[in-house]
């Protein structure tokens, strides 16, 4: 690209500049770029530098540069994201539904076509579907490429402030004044003035640059940096080893593996407790509002838990070696921590059926005298039952949570929470089994013509506790974006970039300033500078509102 000469001091500017970087000369043809040209006031917005992205527009990498340098095209980007999470919470994520149903059909089950729909498009596993994570990677693109696309040419630009600027560049600021006679103690005045008001001031052969709150002008860049980290670290959290957010359930008297460990940490349940408001006189207090409730309102909740380490090589079949790292009480915001890990509790179930127990007897005898007995495990039931008299019975099938479709027995979870049984019975002697079913309450005769019944003899219950596991990583990089993100804020909103030049003209001065915003401010800073002096400094914009609504006014008469 052709470079530009400044024809007021001869500087070679970079095409696409609209005001010239040594001493602020507009160069008129391209005032088009970032101002208007018909306007008297310049256009101060990144300096007037060239922009790569409002100069190059041939090769791919160009036009790429100029989509995503769009700021529109990011706050589209951003809407897009936002009307997406939105639409995530319209039916729970899979995550959240019965971990033992079908996804589809769940959805189409409980939603209808708009769940089915909802299901088809992948809504069901948003925040970690492959096109969600395309639309935050785009906007920390368009994030960077915008930053870099500005911050290199005001870098530059500001790099390079001059005292010395064309009568041009000053005679075109929002602020400016003039005197034509100002004596060498009143400059003197107005320099100290400064530097009371806390400027920097550089001076060159009698022009003077005053300036303050140029860190400021930072302050949008870095919360660019704020959102890119914090954009990275919700990216991360898709990263397994970063971000681990699982769930288990646990037995009293159970141990069982935690889930996403690499069968490397067991959990142990040995006590759920559960404490209700009401159980103590301490609680007489909340009566009145205990008696509004409908149901009992737990106070507390815990799991007496102790943490094993699986020492032994993982080889597949071969038990493990647990070696007790941890033993500590799981409470509601108190969780056991270990290796990065933390164990939450988050759910209970309270009764949940551990065993439950059977008699045969036949069927005629009023007396139920029992033939045999047998009890069934019901987290891992054996196949077949061999009583004392001779008998064996046989499950056919098992409904750990037994409801009926439509008049068919299938099992609504696999927790033993309303176990049923269809039991197969082999009296002595017969190869032919008699059919029954069996449930809490429920005793069914398949044929209506069998000689033995089986009937409930008793059950055992227990507790389970509900356990969130979670392992985050990334929490110290989404902090620390957010950070980054409000000192660029507070950066940007209580600091301002304001500059003031003074230049010699015969025996007075020329006085110009500007800010990138709070005007009232750098005016009151003016005010205090010129004191005592004969300067007086015009706001021009408002001059030009003025004298075009003192025009309006006269076509209108």
């Amino acid at each position: 690209m052709k470079n530009i000469i400044c024809k007021s001091c001869g500087y070679e500017n970079q095409e696409g500049t609209v005001l010239c970087q040594h001493c602020g000369n507009p160069i008129e043809k391209n005032q088009h770029i970032d101002g208007n040209q018909n306007s008297q006031l310049l256009n101060m917005r990144y300096e007037g530098s060239a922009r790569r992205s409002k100069t190059y527009n041939k090769s791919i990498v160009d036009k790429l540069w100029n989509f995503f340098s769009s700021v529109r095209v990011g706050v589209w980007l951003i809407a897009i994201t936002l009307i997406a999470s939105a639409a995530g919470t319209i039916f729970p994520q899979e995550m959240y539904i019965p971990p033992n149903v079908i996804a589809a059909e769940h959805y189409r089950d409980q939603y209808g076509i708009i769940g089915q729909i909802y299901y088809q498009l992948g809504f069901h596993n948003l925040y970690s579907s492959w096109w969600y994570m395309i639309l935050i990677a785009l906007i920390g693109i368009s994030i960077i490429i915008a930053s870099i696309d500005r911050v290199v040419p005001l870098y530059k630009a500001l790099k390079m402030q001059k005292p010395k600027k064309s009568e041009s560049f000053l005679k075109r600021q929002r602020l400016f004044g003039s005197t034509e006679q100002l004596s060498d103690e009143g400059k003197q005045n107005m320099i100290s003035n400064l530097k009371k008001n806390r400027y920097k001031v550089t001076e060159d052969n009698g022009h003077v640059l005053a300036e303050k709150g140029r860190f400021s002008r930072w302050g949008p860049y870095v919360n660019h940096i704020g959102l890119i980290v914090f954009l990275l670290g919700c990216l991360l959290r898709f990263v397994p080893f970063m971000y681990i957010d699982d769930f288990v359930w646990v037995r009293e008297g159970e141990t069982v593996v935690i889930p996403s460990t690499d069968s490397l940490y067991y959990v142990e349940n040995k006590d759920f407790i559960l404490e209700t408001y009401g159980d103590t006189e301490e609680d007489e207090r909340f009566k009145e509002a205990l008696d509004k409730q409908s149901g009992m309102v737990a106070k507390n909740f815990q799991t007496n838990a102790v943490i094993y380490e699986n020492t032994a090589k993982s080889v597949v079949g071969e038990e493990p070696n647990l070696e007790m790292i941890k033993e500590d009480s799981i409470k509601v915001n108190h969780p056991i921590k270990f290796d990065g890990y933390a164990l939450y509790q988050s759910s209970y179930q309270q009764d949940e059926f551990k065993s439950m127990s059977f008699k045969l007897h036949k069927t005629d005898d009023e007396q139920e005298e029992s033939l045999g007995s047998f009890t069934i495990d019901l987290a891992n039931p054996k196949d077949e039952y061999n009583l004392e008299n001779g008998s064996r019975v046989v499950i056919d099938q098992y409904f750990p949570d037994y409801y009926l479709d439509e008049g068919e027995p299938r099992s609504e979870t696999k927790y033993p929470r309303n176990p049923a049984f269809v039991f197969l019975v082999y009296p002595p002697g017969q190869e032919e089994p008699e059919i029954s079913f069996a449930a809490i309450g429920r005793n069914v005769d398949a044929s209506g013509e069998n000689q033995f019944k089986l009937g409930l003899q008793g059950f055992d219950v227990r507790d389970v506790t509900g356990l969130s596991l979670r392992r985050d990583y990334t929490l110290p990089i989404i902090s620390l974006g957010g950070i980054i993100f409000m000192i660029g804020v507070i950066q940007g909103m209580y600091w301002q970039h304001r500059r003031i030049w003074i230049h010699p003209k015969d025996q007075g001065i020329w006085i110009s300033a500007h800010t990138n915003k709070n005007w009232f401010g750098i005016k009151k800073d003016i005010e205090k500078i010129i004191i005592d002096t004969n300067v007086n400094v015009v706001d021009q914009e408002e001059q030009q509102q003025k004298e075009q609504k003192e025009q309006k006014e006269q076509k209108e008469k």
